[in-house]
């Protein structure tokens, strides 16, 4: 297998450079918890909007769209239809709501809507959840990143460690405007890289891009609409107008990874544009990795000599090698090394907008009370750069942890589908009640948790069309709505045995 050249590793190293100096430069000024957690509210919707398509486009989009279109077709995309939908609605609907005083979370909004359990469980929910899922990310990031860069099996730890203390410096000097602008970089990179591969990949084959879309159509490559109404796998166009839309709705809406971006925009309107900028965005990005994944299925269908690929781990399957391995036996020097810059960046884009938003939800939604109110601005800054050092060294122990522990990634897999639904309930229990008591709402959250761990085990034998029984379970587009409507119907149910809060 090709090894980077020097060349490559002047583009990896500039550009890590590089995107710490920004990120460095941008923390200059901060005085107070608001320039460290919202960007002082002043930060362009622009930037905001391409920021929030590079937090959820992990290194692991990146890697793991193409495999998808690699092993099947291009049926996700179905799914995608739903981000769109839900940004909209979100653009329309909640915005207004996150400008209505000075919020740092929609944790701090069910707080003066039901009262500090809410805000608590709430928070709670998105601290657990978003810390195994970030640190596992990070570990099943390295997992290929680790065959690239070159380091062998047991030294995973280095490529966790790199990954976080990169992106821990800027972060944590800069706060979410040094995250936002090197989310917006770092997503050029990533949107190049997969141009470039586009293009690329086609001049590797004697016909060109006819000869491998030609090949894949032949093969069913390119299908990517199923009208059959399904709970069960394979994705469905249902799954994508209902089941992601709601999922969306969720993972933008109450989750503090994105919202705290929309949060400091200037203005509602600006709130609004960044929504939509990235609902644009999110439908051509991930047809461009899903062409990716196509275009690989050609070339290494007319080469019979490729590289073998190594065997799948938990959490990385088989085909996410796919990518990787046609880099770094197949792309030119330099090129090489910008492409594994976009991973690296994905990565880096995921850890640094993990550790704000974790740092944020800590510190102004649990801890800022017990701290006590005699706690200046500075005093408080610089508690809220020490929990994001804190919230560094738990993500490296959680993605350490995932190498040696099977079920931290199953659990990180599954719990934030299984506690989206909850948080979702909850915030639209706010839009529906505006006031109200604390405990139907948790109660309401905690059997949504409860309700998922179970539907997430529960299976049914079904025959499929070639006479054969298989197991079937529910996928997970739609455990959020799920989720979301457990959490509904037992909070009504609860509501009449405590009375509202007086407004």
């Amino acid at each position: 297998m090709a090894h980077l050249s020097v060349a490559d590793w002047f583009v990896i190293v500039a550009y890590l450079v590089g995107v710490i100096w920004f990120g460095v430069r941008l923390g200059h000024g901060q005085k107070s918890t608001r320039d460290y957690f919202l960007g002082n509210r002043g930060i362009a919707w622009w930037g905001v909007g391409l920021s929030i398509v590079a937090t959820e486009t992990s290194a692991l989009t990146f890697i793991g769209v193409p495999a998808a279109a690699y092993g099947g077709n291009l049926g996700f995309i179905q799914i995608i239809v739903g981000y769109v939908i839900a940004r909209i609605i979100l653009a329309v609907v909640m915005v207004p709501h996150y400008f209505k005083g000075e919020i740092y979370s929609p944790y701090q909004m069910l707080g003066e809507a039901f009262g500090s359990p809410v805000r608590k469980t709430a928070s709670l929910f998105f601290l657990i959840a978003g810390t195994l899922a970030a640190g596992v990310r990070i570990y099943v990031t390295c997992i290929p990143l680790q065959l690239m860069l070159g380091f062998a099996d047991n030294q995973v730890i280095f490529a966790i460690l790199l990954f976080v203390v990169l992106s821990l410096i800027y972060t944590y000097v800069g706060g979410v405007k040094a995250v936002i602008w090197t989310d917006a970089i770092q997503f050029v990179l990533l949107a190049g890289g997969g141009l470039f591969a586009l293009f690329y990949i086609p001049t590797k084959l004697a016909g060109g891009w006819g000869a491998a879309i030609d090949l894949a159509a032949a093969n069913g490559k390119l299908a990517w609409f199923n009208g059959h109404f399904s709970l069960a796998a394979p994705y469905n166009i249902w799954m994508g107008l209902i089941g992601a839309t709601f999922q969306v709705m969720s993972s933008h809406g109450a989750d503090q990874l994105v919202v705290q971006r929309v949060l400091s925009c200037r203005s509602v309107a600006d709130g609004r544009r960044s929504l939509i900028l990235s609902a644009i965005i999110i439908l051509p990005l991930f047809l461009l990795f899903l062409f990716v994944g196509v275009l690989l299925w050609s070339y290494y269908q007319l080469h019979t000599s490729a590289i073998p690929l190594p065997e799948a781990r938990p959490g990385v399957g088989k085909n996410d090698y796919v990518f990787p391995i046609f880099i770094l036996t197949e792309m030119p020097p330099v090129m090489r090394g910008f492409l594994i810059v976009a991973i690296l960046s994905a990565a880096m884009s995921s850890v640094s907008s993990a550790l704000s938003a974790l740092s944020s939800v800590s510190t102004m939604d649990l801890l800022r009370n017990w701290l006590g109110q005699n706690w200046n601005e500075h005093r408080l800054l610089q508690f809220s750069k020490r929990s994001t050092l804190v919230w560094a060294g738990v993500l490296v122990l959680v993605a350490w942890w995932s190498q040696h522990t099977r079920s931290v990634l199953d659990l990180a897999f599954s719990l934030n589908g299984l506690t989206a639904g909850g948080m979702l309930g909850a915030l639209l229990l706010l839009l529906w009640w505006k006031r109200g008591s604390p405990w139907p709402v948790v109660i309401g959250m905690f059997a949504s948790l409860g309700f998922m761990l179970w539907l997430s085990n529960f299976s049914w034998p079904a025959v499929e069309s070639s006479g054969a029984l298989v197991t079937k379970k529910v996928y997970w587009p739609w455990y959020t709505l799920a989720g979301t409507l457990v959490t509904f119907i037992i909070a009504r149910f609860c509501q009449p045995f405590w009375p509202r809060k007086p407004r």
